[in-house]
């Protein structure tokens, strides 16, 4: 397996989906179709922070990725922050998490407190304690804002024949 790379953005737009584009060119994945999965980390897969992804493949494929986001319309009040953790067992397998809101801290707690639940409903022994990365923008006066945390699995494959 390869390596889970986790990259982040934030940025503003005169719409949701324009903030929300320019949030994932930040981050590095603003050219993919992204497939969302839910949270399990394959045992021999390596999680790497990268802050923005190199290339991951050509222009329209398909990543497969957990995906962190808070959008915010204009004028809103508090930051968009977008959290992903993760923690891995003592075979490799692993969780990830991720939360958004308005608040930094309250969504760092929210992302360790989801992993600490997702921990006790396994029967997994744990050898780390999670990591968290928590993006964050200040809310715009004109245009939406938003923040993205991506864990980004490997490369991108075709969507077509």
């Amino acid at each position: 397996m390869s390596t889970i790379r986790v990259a982040w953005g934030s940025a503003a737009g005169p719409t949701a989906m324009s903030s929300f584009d320019a949030a994932l060119a930040e981050a590095g994945v603003h050219n993919y179709n992204l497939v969302t999965l839910s949270s399990v980390i394959p045992a021999a897969a390596r999680v790497e922070r990268v802050g923005t992804a190199p290339d991951l493949g050509p222009a329209g494929e398909a990543l497969y990725a957990v995906v962190g986001r808070e959008t915010l319309p204009p004028g809103a009040d508090g930051e968009a922050c977008a959290g992903l953790g993760w923690v891995r067992s003592e075979s490799g397998r692993g969780l990830f998490y991720e939360a958004s809101g308005t608040d930094p801290d309250a969504v760092a707690e929210a992302v360790e407190a989801g992993l600490r639940r997702g921990m006790e409903l396994r029967e997994w022994t744990f050898r780390e304690e999670p990591e968290v990365v928590v993006e964050s923008t200040p809310a715009d006066p004109a245009d939406h804002a938003t923040a993205v945390v991506v864990a980004a699995y490997g490369g991108s494959e075709p969507l077509l024949d």
